[in-house]
């Protein structure tokens, strides 16, 4: 005859209690509520700046065409270069974030916005008042193209300067190298003259 296997003292078996389990998942709800945020936000924030680098790039790509075909001059100004955007509509209407440290901005015919392919808006702020090295082109580039309601929201416009060398610059990154204030006369008195790059830009 066979001996049968030894049975298992099933109560000897480990577990968890129900107690360390929803112990368990309240730390993973703690965790979860500091660290998903931050994650959203960080995606958020690189598709922005992708967003403002793939406008960047239309901008001079813009200005180089129209420069072979003669069309730029020191009075030159959005609509010179719109017919070379990636854009699906002329808006006249919306309202989108200015700058950082301001409020809004609405589009209208005397500066007309853009409605680009990748969900941002565009607007003409200044064109040239001269052919300088120093006189630039003046936008903003709403990347969700709506206004947040803040001055310093996460979805803040970054404004570009577009010289009429064809060299482009953030307004927060010119700061860092030059004076707007002397260089950029026309534009001293502007609203948001001083204000940063917004938050989410990496340039």
């Amino acid at each position: 005859m066979f001996a049968s296997p030894p049975r298992k003292n099933i109560s000897a078996v480990q577990g968890f209690t129900l107690a360390e389990l929803l112990i368990s998942l309240a730390i993973l709800g703690v965790i979860a509520t500091f660290t998903i945020p931050k994650i959203l936000t960080t995606q958020q924030n690189n598709a922005y700046n992708s967003s403002a680098k793939e406008v960047a790039g239309m901008l001079t790509g813009a200005y180089q065409q129209a420069f072979n075909t003669g069309l730029i001059d020191g009075s030159s100004n959005s609509s010179t270069l719109s017919p070379h955007f990636n854009y699906s509509s002329i808006d006249t209407s919306t309202t989108i974030d200015d700058v950082k440290w301001n409020g809004s901005l609405t589009c209208s015919g005397g500066s007309p916005c853009y409605k680009l392919h990748n969900g941002g808006i565009l607007m003409g702020r200044a064109g040239f008042v001269g052919t300088t090295t120093t006189d630039a082109m003046i936008f903003v580039f709403d990347p969700d193209g709506r206004y947040g309601g803040s001055t310093l929201g996460p979805s803040k416009s970054v404004q570009f300067f577009l010289f009429y060398n064809g060299r482009i610059s953030t307004q927060g990154k010119y700061q860092t190298t030059g004076s707007l204030r002397s260089t950029i006369g026309v534009w001293a008195a502007g609203a948001g003259f001083w204000a940063l790059d917004p938050d989410w830009l990496s340039w």
